[in-house]
């Protein structure tokens, strides 16, 4: 938790030192209104005493209607009519108008107000503080977040991942809220309060200290019991979010299957489970509120059962029993406040703890120190590469080596699961090979920054995805000064203007998050328009013309041939009829290239690739000649 309070920033220290001295003038202000309440009792008690003598005895009574006060208090002092320890609360009597007691009123209606002003001067630092520090946080987890390569986010899921970059932060946000606002008076009352409570009575305090320990007791049993159960909590939200997320995700597929059943079994399940903790956790946490009632009550009835007895024997007076249950209320609320804080503190010390799991994750690829100048442009080289998933027990490639030059077509075809896909990831740098070289115009890519990089690559994932907004935005997402004019190019060239223009809104027309309102075909079109539209050296095609009838395939492909760009392409395919015409035909089988060459070259020399051209187009198709 205290981790997290490194991203507060100078004026945020400022304000908390301000909350720190609020909070010392509203304690004092506090006692104060505790110190008004036995004066304007001692008032009350005085002017009653001054008005009806015979309260003070008939004696001294008879004295003051025949000498007045003054006389009778000289006779008082000089004959001991009245006791010595008595004297001074009879001089204070004949001193006290009922003056007095509007005085202490006003005092106390001051304190109070200036108590309210410091009260609300701290709500509003404390909230400005803990938003800003949230805003921060959730800033630098976003960031990180979006650092990371496809190796950390497979080690944290999607679902966590916004659960802590809400959920967490959340509790976070209102834990410090509830610290500045209330726990930092808790501790600095209950010291004041102790302090002027040993100073009136030993009886009065063992009372008090007692009440104190069972709290302690009860605040103990409450941080043991709950404590596992809010780490619990966190994780089971975590889950519950995976699950809403894959329904919602995945509904055709669950409706196509008629799964819906099934979904809302695992759905209830999570659902119950956190239900189930919750409750526990509740019914633990309202204990608190009776709990606390009976202390106070008790100890209120403890506080008059002993005052009453030394104000018998003369040794307290009422306005002191009275302050010193009020002080004894203090103090408890004041534990009750500490004890809120042991309730909350916990479950933000898990969410806390979340989130620099978060912020504390080392990044696998990172950016170079020293950035080498690139020595060629649109070339793409792999130099005896081998690579391993972060998780996978043997290489997923290996002895991977090829060369693309620019201007040229490469393709790489295979079977589902051959490492089509995880070769091309190697180029942009989703994942750093595990052996070998991956160079880019020259350079290993390791030695490039990633921002670099990245700009020079068109990429067209195997699930097209588009954000939500307009087809413009979306189009411009890689090339936000792209105007209009070359938003309709890139379109135009990706075969997606006839779909486009058929809108009410064309190019203003709102995608829904992820491209749903609109077909597979015209999504990936967009995305092939996207990598488009940033003019790159390199494009990448992963399995990007599945979605496209053979019509359409062929099209864009002859769009983007004829752009006589120089640019170097590369395609993932798994139709034949895609990559024919390319320079170059790597094939790849259980991670292995096991032909390069030229489509007439691979048919002649690459079982694998024959068999794949086979199972596609007839031998007269593919222009085999029989032997």
């Amino acid at each position: 938790m205290f981790k997290l309070y490194r991203n507060m920033r100078i004026r945020d220290w400022i304000a908390l030192v301000l909350v720190l001295a609020l909070t010392f003038l509203q304690v004092w202000c506090t006692m104060s209104v505790v110190d008004g309440i036995k004066d304007i009792i001692q008032s009350i008690m005085y002017v009653n005493y001054h008005n009806n003598p015979g309260l003070l005895g008939d004696q001294f009574a008879q004295a003051i209607e025949t000498l007045g006060w003054d006389g009778a208090l000289q006779l008082a002092a000089s004959s001991r009519m009245v006791p010595a320890e008595s004297m001074e609360m009879f001089r204070a009597v004949a001193q006290t108008t009922t003056g007095d007691i509007w005085r202490c009123a006003g005092k106390m209606v001051a304190f109070a107000g200036l108590m309210v002003i410091a009260q609300l001067q701290i709500a509003i630092l404390a909230s400005l503080i803990s938003a800003d520090l949230s805003t921060r946080i959730r800033t630098r987890v976003y960031r990180k977040v979006e650092s990371f390569s496809l190796a950390e986010m497979s080690r944290f899921s999607t679902a966590s991942l916004i659960t802590r970059t809400t959920n967490d932060i959340q509790n976070v946000q209102m834990t410090n809220v509830m610290m500045m606002r209330m726990v930092f008076a808790a501790p600095v009352t209950a010291v004041w309060a102790i302090l002027k409570i040993r100073a009136s009575s030993t009886q009065l305090t063992i009372a008090t200290a007692v009440s104190i320990i069972v709290l302690l007791v009860f605040i103990m049993f409450m941080m043991v019991t709950v404590l596992p159960r809010f780490k619990r909590i966190q994780k089971l939200i975590d889950r519950l979010n995976g699950v809403a997320r894959d329904n919602l995700t995945g509904i055709r597929i669950i409706r196509a299957f008629n799964a819906e059943a099934y979904q809302q079994e695992k759905f209830d399940k999570a659902n119950d489970d956190l239900t189930r903790t919750h409750i526990f956790t509740g019914r633990v946490m309202s204990l608190m509120s009776p709990v606390m009632m009976i202390i106070m009550n008790g100890i209120t009835m403890a506080i008059y059962w002993i005052g009453a007895n030394l104000i018998n024997q003369g040794q307290i007076d009422y306005a002191t029993v009275t302050s010193f249950s009020t002080l004894a209320s203090q103090i408890i609320m004041s534990f009750m406040m500490l004890m809120m804080m042991f309730i909350l503190w916990p479950r933000a010390s898990v969410c806390a703890n979340r989130i620099n799991e978060v912020l504390g994750t080392e990044v696998s690829i990172k950016d170079p120190e020293v950035e080498k100048p690139l020595t060629e442009k649109g070339t793409v080289e792999f130099r005896n590469v081998a690579f391993k998933y972060p998780d996978g027990d043997s290489n997923a490639l290996e002895g991977i080596s090829f060369r693309a030059e620019p201007g040229q077509t490469v393709a790489f075809i295979g079977a589902t699961g051959s490492g089509k896909t995880s070769i091309v990831n190697l180029i942009p740098r989703f994942f750093d090979a595990t052996e070998g070289e991956v160079l880019v115009d020259g350079v290993n890519v390791k030695d490039i920054r990633q921002s670099t990089l990245r700009s020079r690559i068109g990429y067209v994932p195997q699930k097209g995805f588009l954000f939500k907004g307009s087809i413009a935005r979306n189009v411009a997402l890689g090339n936000p000064d792209l105007d209009m004019d070359g938003i309709r190019e890139a379109c135009r060239i990706a075969e997606a203007t006839e779909f486009i223009e058929s809108k009410d809104e064309k190019y203003e027309f709102e995608i829904s998050q992820g491209g749903k309102n609109v077909s597979g075909g015209q999504r990936q079109r967009l995305c092939i328009a996207r990598a488009v539209a940033v003019h790159p050296e390199i494009y990448i095609f992963d399995d990007s013309f599945s979605a496209l009838d053979y019509r359409t395939d062929r099209k864009v492909r002859s769009n983007l041939k004829g752009m006589n760009d120089g640019s170097t392409r590369l395609i993932v395919a798994q139709r034949i009829g895609t990559i024919m015409d390319a320079d170059q035909i790597i094939v790849v089988d259980s991670g292995r290239m096991v032909g390069k060459g030229t489509h007439s070259e691979l048919l002649e020399t690459c079982k694998t690739y024959r068999d794949i051209a086979l199972s596609q187009l007839s031998e007269e198709e593919l222009g085999i000649c029989r032997r």
